[in-house]
């Protein structure tokens, strides 16, 4: 749950949310994605309420919205071709995608395999995704959020199922890409070190509060062991 949120995230801007697990940081992502509409206040992205939307509308403006889920939310059974176009799912249509992932027209093989080059794992195209590691299937998942051509990324605890060294390397490359593109980023964390070395405005989230909004040079150990010292149960499927 989260109360009394007053955020606002600038275009273009790079942030980190920490805070422990049921803190709010899930909810507040899916917020900010549309897929939680709150029963009060408003929620504005890339300057539209999402309290107007028609479903519709609102799909468009999701689709404009990339989203590397924590437990990456990949069909394990396809290759790792089909799981990328399915990023455009939002917007060509559910048939258009159909066709597009059983029949994939030249050209979106030509920009997924530059995708996953970008990412690291251009030799995967034609793999079935539960053959991969952890740690690429998560960069399949980017990489199907870059098949969106997104104007904004969303990560939800994407180094959870990595270890230190390729956690540095994927939040490095998203921030990359970020700045690249020009993208709004916002990520979820739970390790204070990589929120202060990659991003330059850290969001500590309590009981579905803000703890802490500043910059990563300005906080210190003590003021997120505080924010970890304190439970954090806030139900993060309801708001």
């Amino acid at each position: 749950m989260l109360r009394g949120l007053n955020l606002e995230v600038g275009c273009g801007e790079r942030v980190a949310l920490l805070g422990p697990s049921g803190a709010g940081k899930t909810t507040l992502l899916r917020v900010i994605n549309g897929v939680i509409v709150p029963r009060s206040g408003s929620v504005e992205v890339q300057g539209v309420n999402l309290r107007n939307l028609e479903p519709r509308a609102q799909r468009q403006l999701r689709s404009r919205i990339g989203f590397v889920h924590q437990d990456h939310s990949l069909v394990s059974n396809l290759r790792v071709l089909h799981n990328v176009v399915a990023g455009r799912l939002g917007q060509r249509g559910f048939w258009s995608s159909l066709r597009g992932i059983v029949r994939t027209s030249q050209a979106d093989l030509l920009e997924v395999h530059r995708i996953l080059e970008r990412v690291g794992i251009g030799d995967k195209l034609y793999q079935r995704t539960d053959s991969l590691s952890g740690g690429q299937q998560q960069r399949v998942a980017l990489a199907r959020a870059l098949f969106q051509q997104p104007k904004m990324l969303l990560a939800d605890e994407p180094v959870a199922s990595v270890d230190p060294t390729r956690s540095r390397d994927l939040l490095s490359l998203m921030t990359e890409l970020a700045a690249e593109e020009g993208w709004t980023l916002v990520v979820s964390l739970h390790d204070f070190e990589l929120a202060r070395e990659f991003f330059p405005r850290v969001i500590g989230l309590r009981h579905g509060t803000v703890f802490f909004d500043g910059l990563a040079a300005d906080l210190t150990p003590l003021m997120v062991a505080e924010l970890y010292s304190l439970e954090g149960t806030a139900d993060e499927q309801r708001i």
